[in-house]
């Protein structure tokens, strides 16, 4: 009995196939092999055509069928991660009505910011949790005044898994309170399609899909995408999330307090929170986790750090001896004493940080002593800095009223440096656990809840594999003193 999952990313579609019992990945594959194309017509602009996606999931399948032994016969359940933010116009037959404009499209920032100055801030962030910013929401009110014919073509507004899901069922045009809330659609306080963000933008109602919940039979696979694919007529879709919160699901963080973290180019932490809260200064995001529901309030809070991984690359590149390798450059940080010093690093040097209130203060050193540091104190900052980065950020999460006790990651990037994970673990008290997982998985283990194979998500991810549990060290304060000069010399 096998479980099917797709993750609808920005550079290509990746499938994996996974026995329901054991846990074990069969086969997994991705198409294509290089990046796919983003559309740029003009500068901050950024779209994908939906039918691509749905051609490199055929290409994907494919692969995957031929490493499982040619045949897809025993898929139970379908599961769909996709990239978030994105809008998909179809009309009454479900084609599309032009491309896809995705999540890193800028377009739409005047729209969002003028709906938060009319209906009001401090409602938006009651009702919403969020400014509409450049959500979906607000890129639908750009193809209105911007396109208007092609608008009033419209007949449902998707996200890109609900596209997808519509093509393996032959026409079921659905969504979900996670996928709506992702684009400022959803009223939390209301629990309901947000009034105010329609009747703002002029929308109707009928462009809404019919909801159906995240883990659910959605829909069927159709005789003729059967036929198609290899996989059999019936088979539930039985699970759709944004990449973030499907992250989320991959590492079984499902109760309040937990916490996913990635740790690559950028960092991003997702904590899940069980009650209706918001940040006042809107420095998070804040969405319908998939476990969310009308009796069970889960959200999940969304901080996006962009000067993280990308700072550790900088520092191999520039600072650390040539030739050296990751796992040698963390030895060399770990030569100096924790706090490295006196020296710290602020790590914001990738653009405009939303934890900061949108400022862009640039990467710096501070404290910097010419009689004592060395390449080896650069590099401790710098991982310290990070780590500092990602604590700041939990802080505010911290007091949206998260108790964080542990943060779960994959063993990947900086997850992979022991100097990262214990300043993590001593700055904010978090045990931190790290696991062996993706989004293409993990989506079919939704899947497998969805369709009801599995009782819920610990019995689905009992087979998850474990790495490390990472522990707060015994003493803490030096960590915690080298943080606490750190958040004075960011100046917050």
């Amino acid at each position: 009995m096998y479980l099917l999952g797709y993750d609808i990313g920005t550079s290509s579609v990746k499938a994996s196939l996974v026995d329901a019992q054991s846990g074990q990945t069969i086969a997994s594959a991705q198409y294509p092999d290089a990046e796919a194309p983003i559309i740029a017509k003009q500068p901050g602009w950024a779209e994908q055509e939906p039918e691509m996606w749905w051609d490199e999931l055929k290409q994907a399948t494919a692969r995957v069928a031929t490493k499982a032994g040619g045949s897809l016969a025993d898929v139970k359940a379908i599961g769909i991660s996709y990239q978030m933010h994105g809008l998909v116009c179809v009309d009454k037959d479900g084609t599309p009505l032009r491309p896809s404009i995705i999540w890193c499209d800028g377009r739409a920032v005047p729209y969002g910011n003028k709906a938060f100055e009319t209906i009001g801030g401090e409602k938006c962030l009651q009702h919403l949790l969020n400014s509409p910013g450049n959500f979906t929401a607000a890129k639908l009110a750009w193809v209105k005044e911007n396109e208007p014919e092609l608008f009033a073509k419209i007949d449902k507004i998707m996200l890109p898994g609900d596209y997808i899901a519509m093509k393996l069922s032959g026409g079921d045009k659905k969504t979900t309170i996670s996928g709506l809330s992702e684009g400022m659609f959803w009223d939390f306080q209301n629990n309901e399609v947000s009034k105010d963000v329609m009747n703002h933008f002029g929308f109707s109602d009928d462009i809404i899909a019919e909801i159906v919940p995240t883990f659910s039979v959605q829909s069927t696979v159709c005789q003729a995408i059967a036929d198609e694919l290899g996989i059999p007529a019936g088979t539930p879709i039985s699970y759709r999330g944004g990449d973030q919160p499907n992250n989320a699901l991959s590492l079984n963080v499902m109760k309040p307090g937990e916490i996913a973290a990635t740790g690559g180019t950028s960092g991003v932490v997702y904590g899940v929170l069980g009650e209706v809260n918001y940040d006042k200064l809107s420095r998070v995001n804040t969405f319908a986790h998939v476990n969310h529901a009308a009796d069970q309030t889960r959200l999940g809070v969304l901080l996006c750090i962009n000067g993280t991984g990308i700072l550790n690359a900088w520092m191999k590149r520039t600072v650390a001896p040539e030739g050296i390798s990751y796992g040698e450059m963390n030895d060399l940080a770990e030569s100096v004493p924790v706090g490295a010093e006196g020296l710290s690093i602020i790590p914001f040097g990738n653009g405009a940080e939303r934890v900061l209130q949108n400022e862009n203060p640039g990467a710096s050193v501070h404290g910097i002593n010419f009689n004592i540091h060395n390449k080896a104190h650069m590099l401790r900052a710098a991982q310290e800095g990070i780590a500092f980065s990602f604590a700041y950020g939990m802080d505010i999460m911290a007091k949206m009223g998260m108790e964080i006790k542990t943060i779960k990651a994959g063993h990947a990037n900086l997850f992979l440096s022991p100097l990262f994970r214990r300043t993590l673990a001593a700055v904010t008290g978090a045990t931190i656990e790290l696991y062996e997982t993706d989004g293409s998985v993990g989506a079919a283990y939704g899947a497998g809840i969805g369709a009801g194979i599995y009782k819920d998500s610990d019995e689905a991810f009992k087979t998850l594999k474990h790495i490390a549990t990472i522990q707060p060290e015994a003493d803490c304060e030096p960590y915690k003193a080298a943080y606490k000069l750190w958040v004075e010399r960011l100046g917050k």
